[in-house]
């Protein structure tokens, strides 16, 4: 209703006169022009008659028509989120759903339309109010006859209203003259007039007028007169009015009205309920009228009928529904009867392929005229669930009786089992009224009402009946069905449509209930999977030659596709290696995508060969489309890695979101989540650098940040930021640290030097990461400073972004090793000071110098939640707004060392020395390692604290050992190596090494774990295992910088037990070796697989660690059952949970946790199983749902994860959570965990 026709315009102009006469005698009575605007714009307070004025009324009306969808959507939206408690309040219900009203495409759009008619109204009755009083009944009169030759057409939309006509205002005595003139003895012309006259007048005249008695009962007798000009289609363009202003009448006059038509619809002749000549229901006439059932549609449409409407059907009239459904199956009988007849196109399909005009209806077609409006019917009234109530219905005809579930079938089979007609011999019309095409119509809305699909659709026994042609194509069987391709595509958009709700997927995955699985038919996502790749195959005898085959394929692709970009989903595929399939087929299309012809100017557009290069190429990015999307999850990306088409996906990838951005039509977060799982891997950086998709994306950064947009006029001068990162930035902070990863930052900075140019031109523009390294965050001389524009609020993004990257701590080394950042952070801090006559000052407190504050703190400080202290990055209000002090040089102030608790004293443990009793003793008893670990965690739950030093040593030493001299417990064979006692030197390790060296010794000082000359035993550790690990490592020739490394960051993990060992290098090298052998190890200790001759060789070449494709690909998926919302937060962050997770495990959550909590990390990995690696993560994300909640709306999501360490979590509190995550999770867990190594054969 955003657009007004010229009648809209003649009807506000009437309404407003009447309304600006009636508060005429209020406006003429102002002083001035200021005060009779006052007057108007307080109306609704001062005027009783307000809301009954009709221009009032209208405008109600059009908000309502406009922009009631958005306000009743944005309702549920957020009755929803104060049902789960996430918003409160009535008042925050009502602002939010103004706010976004108000921010709606639907309001502006109508804003736009009213400020233009109504110019145009407020223009012309200037223009005309002094006008003749008979001008203006000629006007009228020429606007009713046009009106009149369009008036009884079949054109009706569901946005009709009553207010789509002109009306005329009339006296009494103009209605009184009608009544006359309505009068049976009247001429049949006259009457007729006075009918056409009577449809111009306002509904509310004429009800409430004096002469109304009279006009009812003369106008009843016109209506049921035999002559069909004053009857034929009235009472439909009735139904399909009324609903539009029933609501301004009381109620009692809707309910008649509903009642009697139901009444009506009723009436049947009782000895024959088929077409007869002698007698038909009016159901038949009123399917004649409108055949799809608007009236219907619109009569439910509102709560306020609706509940009528379906009251009545329940209480007086079921037998409508009854017969609706006869209808349906007498028509469903009648296509089976044709299938059965081997006819593909039945006799009435053929009575449609004629264009010749006929006047009459013949018995069979008033018979599917009836069937479609039933169908119509039904489909709409299943849509609610007070029309779902109504079933199951008892025919008379049948023994049992229908259910919603047999009524779906019946609709699924209607799409293969009806007549389709051949194109070219079809009328324009005939194709929206085939059964197939309504049937779709119904089920798609089905597929959209999350309460009607999980009652209608996600059945069993309707997924089978969709599936009736795949598996009679499966198995061979012969398939009567009128155009099998075109069928099998509609089925493919069900299917795709029911996999990508929650849902649905599960349906499709695991059957209508998952715990009781049907061995007499598999789910239906085995049937699927294996069609699909029979079709790539192309080994369906039936299509093969089909010019649409491709589409076919398309479509059961993209039903895949919904499910593989699941976790679960592709855990279900993966046995039928739907990726090869896919792969196989794109490298064929892409060898003939090569010998395609380049089209010739001269040669027709059209031509054959041009046509086939162009369905070709359509052909490779539906293919490339579908394997980039395995990269959504972390084994996904591990898959389209062993396909070979990496480099080519991130390329089609790039190029279509280049289009798409032009486009607006920019799948943002579903996007964004796949850009961060492939920046996650080291072949996946290496893809987006070489597709040009990080040079867009820092070209962008330094258009927003440094020039500012060129196609935007400037009329102001643009806002100083209040934020850090200002909000046009925002986007491009948070893509480049989900790009940053530390796989990436290696591939894309290792051996990088800075460019530290002399001069910088002011029109040079980074294209490169290393070029945002050069000129935002090391800015270590006046050329650089000079060249930027902005350069606080370009420093201070170039500092933000150094502070998160800097989080993981192999980025923070390899920034330390190779560009010296705490050296240039210090010495801008040294510059950054007061000049005194005696030399430096103090500290000059701005932006760069409190966030280069905060940065040099958190770089060259090792600790937990409570262990260290990190400044603000703020100023509080006061005499001192910035308490905490700077410093040019090491060491650093002790203020940012919180004081380690003194360590209670040790208290002797029954549970505790039982457990050591049973580690001393392994063989004695069956059982011993369960017996162990129910008292490990006894132990855990009751006196956590305990487990921790010298004890906690002792225990793994001692369960590791037992472990590893058992055969069944060892995953790896050890090798024989022994350490060597030479003297090692920090300089045989590499520059990362000896910094790593450092930190982890200072932080074991600070923890009163390590002495003096605990380097030397550290190098010794890192040294030999790095030599151990060698033996067991592969040669490959390969351009990533990752493999053509012994390891490719810091061994976080051996100098996590360096510490646990309390320095102790021959126990901590002994632990690691036999360690090593377990499958554990390959989760905890990273280095344990890198190169490692234990992995397929492909695992190897992907550069991809099996805690990201196992580990972190369980997190995603256990997240996403345990704790959906968290999820939800994660892909509406365009962030990957797998990304953070592959973070903290490489570091071991140093720096995210507390000593104590690491150590208990260690523990339960290796006492409980290497599964609890992933419930541990689990449970981090339930210890911070809220935050992360909170994070994702104000769109720093990434940066609190990376930045904030987990304040009040520990282990011992969610064990009981991990132990119920187990009893779940574990056979899948571990049986894939063990998966990883390359099999015997």
């Amino acid at each position: 209703m955003s657009h007004f026709t010229s009648e809209d315009e003649a009807l506000l102009q009437s309404m407003l006169r009447q309304l600006l006469q009636s508060v005429k005698e209020k406006i003429t009575g102002a002083p001035s022009v200021e005060c009779a605007e006052e007057i108007l714009l307080h109306l609704e307070e001062t005027d009783e008659n307000f809301h009954n004025y009709e221009f009032v009324k209208y405008l109600r009306q059009y908000i309502n028509n406009t922009v009631g969808s958005v306000i009743e959507e944005e309702t549920e939206k957020c009755t929803s989120a104060q049902n789960q408690g996430e918003v409160s309040g009535y008042d925050t219900l009502v602002q939010h759903v103004t706010k976004k009203t108000r921010e709606s495409k639907e309001y502006r759009e109508m804003m736009h339309a009213l400020k233009n008619v109504m110019m145009v109204v407020v223009e012309s009755l200037i223009n005309k109010f002094e006008e003749d009083r008979m001008h203006n009944k000629e006007v009228d009169s020429k606007t009713k006859k046009e009106r009149q030759s369009g008036y009884y057409t079949d054109n009706c939309s569901d946005s009709d209203s009553s207010f789509n006509q002109s009306y005329t205002f009339m006296s009494q005595e103009q209605l009184q003259l009608l009544v006359e003139r309505l009068d049976p003895i009247q001429p049949k012309e006259v009457r007729q007039e006075a009918v056409e006259t009577l449809c111009f007048a306002p509904p509310s005249d004429i009800l409430n007028s004096e002469s109304w008695p009279n006009l009812r009962k003369h106008l009843t007798m016109s209506l049921s007169d035999p002559d069909g000009t004053f009857s034929v289609r009235l009472l439909n363009e009735y139904q399909k009015e009324a609903p539009s202003s029933w609501i301004r009448h009381p109620e009692k006059y809707m309910e008649e009205v509903v009642e009697s038509t139901l009444s009506l619809l009723s009436v049947k002749h009782e000895s024959s309920p088929a077409v007869s000549p002698d007698f038909l229901s009016p159901v038949y006439f009123l399917a004649l009228l409108d055949i799809k059932a608007v009236w219907f549609k619109k009569w439910t449409h509102a709560y306020y009928s609706r509940t009528v409407v379906l009251r009545l059907l329940e209480k007086k009239y079921k037998s409508l529904i009854n017969a609706a459904v006869q209808q349906c199956l007498d028509y469903f009988e009648f296509c089976k009867a044709a299938v059965n007849k081997n006819s593909r196109v039945s006799d009435f399909s053929q009575q449609h392929c004629s264009d010749k005009q006929n006047f009459s209806y013949t018995g069979p077609e008033l018979q599917y005229v009836c069937f479609v409006h039933s169908l119509c019917l039904l489909g709409r009234l299943l849509i609610y669930k007070q029309g779902r109530n109504l079933f199951p219905v008892q025919l008379k005809n049948k023994k049992d009786s229908v259910s919603i579930t047999d009524l779906l079938v019946l609709f699924t089979q209607l799409i293969y089992y009806s007549p389709r007609y051949p194109k070219t011999a079809l009328t324009m019309h005939t194709d929206s009224y085939s059964p197939a095409s309504l049937v779709m119509e119904i089920l798609q809305v089905f597929c959209d009402q999350t309460g009607c699909a999980a009652e209608c659709l996600y059945k069993d026994a309707v997924i089978d009946a969709l599936l009736h042609p795949v598996q009679s194509l499966l198995s061979g069987t012969e398939v009567y069905i009128n155009c099998l391709e075109t069928t099998l595509i509609e089925v493919a958009d069900i299917l795709a449509r029911i996999a990508a709700v929650e849902d649905g997927l599960s349906l499709l995955l695991y059957g209508e209930n998952e715990k009781t699985a049907r061995e007499d038919s598999p789910a239906a996502v085995h049937v699927i999977i294996q069609f699909t790749k029979k079709l790539l195959h192309d080994d369906i005898s039936l299509l093969s030659g089909s010019e649409i085959l491709p589409v076919v394929k398309g479509a059961f692709i993209f039903v895949c596709r919904q499910m593989y970009r699941t976790c679960e989903g592709l855990q279900m595929l993966i046995p039928y290696g739907l990726h090869e399939s896919i792969g196989e087929a794109w490298k064929k299309t892409s060898l003939l995508s090569e010998r395609v012809p380049t089209p010739v100017t001269a040669v027709d557009s059209t031509s054959s060969v041009s046509l086939e290069s162009k369905n070709i190429l359509l052909w490779e990015e539906t293919l490339l489309d579908a394997l980039l999307n395995f990269s959504a999850t972390p084994k996904g990306l591990f898959l389209l890695h062993s396909t070979g088409a990496m480099n080519d996906c991130v390329n089609y990838m790039f190029s279509s979101l280049s289009k798409k951005i032009q486009t607006n039509d920019y799948e943002e977060f579903g996007n964004r989540v796949i850009v961060t799982q492939i920046a996650t891997t080291p072949t996946g950086a290496v893809a987006l650098q070489s597709s040009g998709f990080i040079k867009a994306l820092v070209t962008e950064l330094w258009a927003l940040l440094e020039c500012g947009k060129d196609d935007v006029r400037i009329t102001q001068p643009k806002s100083t930021p209040v934020e850090p990162i200002d909000q046009s930035c925002r986007k491009s902070f948070l893509s480049l640290i989900n790009l940053l990863s530390y796989p990436a930052v290696f591939e894309l900075l290792s051996k990088q030097d800075i460019p530290n140019k002399p001069i910088y031109s002011l029109r040079e523009v980074p294209t490169d990461i290393i070029d945002i390294i050069d000129r935002l965050i090391i800015l270590n001389s006046e050329a650089k400073i000079h060249s930027l524009f902005s350069y606080e609020q370009s420093h201070i993004f170039g500092l933000r972004l150094l502070n998160v990257l800097c989080c993981e701590l192999n980025t923070l080394l390899l920034l330390e090793t190779q560009y010296k950042v705490s050296q240039v952070l210090l010495t801008a801090q040294e510059e950054n000071v007061t000049e005194t006559s005696e030399g430096p000052g103090d500290f000059i407190i701005d932006g760069l110098s409190v966030e280069r504050n905060h940065v040099l703190v958190r770089i060259n400080l090792i600790g937990g939640p409570q262990e260290r202290i990190l400044p603000l990055r703020v100023l509080d209000k006061g005499s001192d707004p910035y308490p905490w002090p700077m410093f040019s040089s090491f060491p650093l102030p002790k203020c940012y060392l919180a004081e380690i608790p003194r360590k209670s004293e040790f208290r002797q443990d029954k549970d505790l020395d039982k457990l050591l009793s049973l580690l001393k003793s392994p063989e004695k008893q069956t059982g011993w390692r369960e017996s162990c670990r129910k008292q490990f965690c006894k132990v855990m739950k009751a006196r956590p604290d305990i487990i921790s030093g010298t004890i906690l040593a002792e225990l793994i030493e001692k369960f590791v050992s037992h472990l590893s001299e058992s055969r069944s417990d060892c995953y790896f064979s050890m090798g024989n190596y022994k350490a060597t006692d030479a003297d090692v030197k920090t300089e045989s390790l590499s520059s990362v090494q000896q910094l790593g060296v450092e930190m982890t010794v200072r932080y074991g000082k600070y923890l009163n774990l390590l002495k003096e000359n605990a380097e030397n035993g550290l190098c010794f550790v890192l040294m030999n295992c790095e030599k151990f690990l060698k033996q067991q490592q592969r040669t490959v020739e390969s351009p990533l910088c990752c493999l053509q490394e012994h390891c490719a960051g810091y061994d976080w993990f051996a100098s996590s037990v360096f510490l646990i060992m309390s320095g102790d290098r021959e126990k901590t090298f002994t632990f690691l070796q036999r360690f090593s052998r377990l499958l554990v190890s390959a989760f905890l200790w990273l280095p344990r697989l890198h190169i490692s001759v234990h992995l397929p060789i492909t695992t190897v070449e992907s550069g991809i660690h099996p805690v990201y494709f196992c580990s972190a690909h369980h997190i995603e998926m256990l997240l996403k059952a345990e704790l959906p919302l968290v999820f939800s937060a994660f892909h509406m962050s365009g962030f990957a949970p797998s990304q953070i997770c592959l973070q903290w495990i490489s570091q071991c959550f140093w720096n995210y946790m507390d000593w104590s909590e690491i150590c208990h990390y260690i523990a339960i990995c290796i006492f409980l199983g290497p599964d609890y690696q992933i419930y541990m993560c689990i449970s981090v994300f339930r210890h911070l749902q809220q935050d992360i909640l909170k994070h994702t709306e104000a769109q720093d999501l990434q940066v609190f994860l990376k930045e904030e360490a987990f304040h009040g979590f520990r282990v011992s509190d969610y064990l009981e959570y991990m132990e119920s995550l187990e009893a779940i999770y574990r056979p899948m867990l571990l049986k894939d965990m063990r998966n990883i190594r390359v099999q015997n054969t």
